[in-house]
């Protein structure tokens, strides 16, 4: 049984992917970002960076004692070499999928996730901030598209670079961002979209948060509990 403690952003959503398409046993354990629940001890604990996702394995591989593993592109390695799914054997291919898993961490996920912020839930509207932001989700979007031109997918079979990166092109709207401008990568967003796995991963989410998908309007005190932290939030 793997503990997953989870909210419902395309971090969160990566690993609900995998963990549906390998068939693991999984049991959600919320973690209500708007509320604070990622400062509880029990969380920092396990996630020191107060970041959702994290999982707690609590029968690794080795028969050991429970791993516990934060950082979603970590955690995706992590079950992959666990299952021996979703990461070849190859070297060549495997270390492919590896390096668009780093792209998507180091590149796509901080960019949109900037965009959102300065488009989306800041106060301030920022010209500069937003312009820029736009552009580089743009230019990622226009990397990923020529990397799927000639490939059904980013590492050639489906792998945890798939799954890394699909949750970050869902709110394509919240980038604004027109998917028709990229032929390759709307041909393999609607095929990932419509595995089964992806439909359930996405069904859970709106088990867990009833405001899924709904426009995204925050509180002060919600804006502050996610964007005005300092160290002063992790010191305990």
């Amino acid at each position: 049984m793997i503990d997953l403690h989870y909210w419902t952003t395309p971090n969160g959503h990566k690993i609900t992917i995998f963990l549906e398409e390998a068939g693991l046993d999984y049991k959600i354990v919320p973690v209500n970002i708007g509320k604070g629940d990622q400062f509880k001890p029990e969380f920092l604990a396990i996630a020191p960076n107060n970041r959702i996702p994290a999982i707690v394995d609590q029968a690794p591989k080795d028969g050991g004692a429970p791993v516990s593993i934060f950082e979603s592109g970590a955690i995706l390695l992590y079950l992959a070499e666990k299952t021996g799914q979703f990461l070849s054997a190859d070297l060549r291919q495997r270390y492919d999928a590896i390096q668009w898993l780093f792209w998507q961490m180091g590149g796509l996920g901080p960019m949109a996730g900037q965009n959102h912020h300065f488009n989306v839930y800041a106060v301030e509207k920022i010209p500069y901030a937003m312009d820029r932001y736009i552009k580089e989700t743009n230019r990622l979007y226009g990397v990923l598209n020529k990397r799927l031109a000639d490939r059904e997918f980013i590492a050639g079979d489906y792998s945890i670079a798939d799954m890394a990166s699909y949750p970050w092109i869902v709110p394509y709207e919240k980038q604004s961002q027109n998917i028709d401008d990229f032929p390759h990568l709307k041909r393999w967003f609607e095929a990932i979209a419509a595995r089964p796995a992806v439909e359930r991963a996405y069904a859970k989410a709106r088990e867990v948060n009833p405001n899924f998908d709904q426009p995204s309007i925050r509180t002060e005190a919600e804006r502050k509990l996610l964007f005005g932290q300092s160290a002063a939030s992790v010191k305990n």
